[in-house]
């Protein structure tokens, strides 16, 4: 949900408006989680 929120250029803080069970604190770590997933998966395909 997150993600399809600022794929569609809301902020984080719309997305918190409409998520009140979700802390920015969590956003935040999701955000972090999510683009070291990606920096990795991206380092190993251009080793391959």
């Amino acid at each position: 949900m997150l993600l399809d929120h600022l794929k569609h250029g809301d902020t984080i803080d719309d997305f918190l408006e409409g998520a009140p069970s979700v802390s920015r604190e969590q956003a935040e770590l999701f955000l972090e989680l999510a683009s070291e997933q990606l920096v990795e998966r991206v380092s190993l395909v251009s080793c391959l």
